[in-house]
């Protein structure tokens, strides 16, 4: 085997210690969950932006509002989760029409905690795995210098036994330990990027959904008076 081959990245990562290794392993794991929840988070969030498009178009077209209401409680999940918010209201809104509240305030207020409340879950749904990206870009480039620690370490143990040390004798054991380093970042790295950009368009999102539940109360005020 000649230099090049032992100093390549496949042979550093076999030739490591038991201790590097799963170190690496586990970053590797970490980073395979990472992406996986990056394209997954990408693909709800650019349907969710479709979908609250979509209805507040059609929101705002003017229609009959109680049959906008029977479109959505029939098609939940298609119309996304704006429109599960104002299903929320809306039926309770009606409810309250039907038992003959007098007090509006009272029948306001129940629509406001209707949607408040699924505002809740929806964000709760948009924001999920968030938690795991942050830690990954947070944890992972330590796990990784814990393992780049322990391989130096390794390496000048093994020293211990030789008669003249020499950079060539050393070189190796320290770029094994370099390599759980190098798997720590690229881990962490595109976990902040998308964390950091993930985000930015809930809270735009959220801002929407905030917007939208304000309005939506003005116009169920007007249909009280």
């Amino acid at each position: 085997m000649n230099a090049t081959q032992d100093m390549s990245i496949l042979s550093l990562i076999t030739q490591a210690s038991f201790t590097v290794q799963l170190v690496m392993g586990i970053l590797a794991v970490v980073s395979l969950m990472s992406w996986t929840f990056i394209f997954r988070k990408a693909i709800a969030l650019k349907q969710a932006k479709a979908q609250t498009d979509r209805f507040e178009s059609d929101f705002w077209s003017g229609g009959d509002l109680n049959m906008l209401h029977q479109s959505v409680a029939t098609r939940r999940t298609e119309h996304g989760a704006l429109a599960r918010i104002f299903e929320a209201g809306m039926a309770e809104f009606v409810k309250g029409r039907q038992v003959k509240m007098v007090d509006t305030n009272t029948l306001l207020d129940g629509s406001r905690r209707a949607m408040r409340a699924a505002y809740q879950r929806e964000m709760d749904a948009l924001e999920s795995h968030l938690n795991f990206l942050a830690s990954t870009g947070s944890v992972s480039p330590y796990v990784g210098l814990f393992g780049t620690v322990w391989g130096i370490m390794h390496a000048f143990r093994g020293l211990a036994n030789v008669q003249q040390a020499t950079l060539a004798s050393v070189a190796p054991g320290i770029a094994e330990a370099l390599v759980a380093t190098a798997i720590g970042l690229f881990a962490a790295i595109p976990a902040v990027v998308a964390y950091n950009r993930y985000s930015h368009d809930i809270d735009r999102i959220a801002i929407r959904f905030d917007s939208f539940i304000d309005e939506f109360l003005n116009i169920l005020q007007r249909q009280v008076r």
